[in-house]
């Protein structure tokens, strides 16, 4: 798994049906990667709609979510509908798990992406890093540790 100082893989994956996103789009703004296995699941339903509701707090640290699973462009569509989400969830599909897989957070044996997350600086590299154990919700508490440190870090 990719760590604090790596150079974050640039990739870019659909968002919906007719629509792809890049890393690279979001420079000059924190980034913050939510890997997760799977839509539809009670552990993922929690923890994507717990980020949903923080989304005005990671906004005060000019940083933006991506969700990332291996689930479908047009499963990742309904999902965002359902949920009335309001940041992209990027569909990891085909090939299956790649994105996953450059950030070291891909299970093989499962088929899907681990529960992990990152945090991206606006030049790209990695500032912090997070595996929870699968059937775990990390919340929200590490990611804005990590973006009041690089706020700190930024004023400096």
């Amino acid at each position: 798994m990719l760590g604090k100082g790596d150079q974050a893989p640039d990739f870019e994956l659909y968002t919906s049906p007719d629509k792809k996103l890049s890393l690279r789009e979001f420079k000059g703004k924190n980034i913050i990667i939510a890997f997760y296995p799977a839509d539809w699941s009670p552990v993922c339903g929690d923890q994507i709609s717990l980020y949903n509701e923080m989304l005005k707090y990671f906004k005060n640290h000019n940083a933006e979510l991506l969700g990332i699973s291996v689930d479908g462009k047009w499963c990742h569509a309904a999902y965002v509908k359902d949920r009335n989400l309001h940041f992209p969830l990027l569909s990891d599909f085909e090939p299956k798990g790649l994105v996953a897989k450059q950030y070291g957070v891909y299970n093989e044996q499962e088929g899907q992406c681990d529960r992990a997350l990152f945090v991206v600086n606006v030049n790209g590299i990695i500032e912090w890093s997070y595996l929870s154990p699968r059937s775990v919700n990390p919340g929200a508490d590490g990611i804005l540790a990590a973006l009041e440190g690089l706020d700190s870090k930024n004023k400096q």
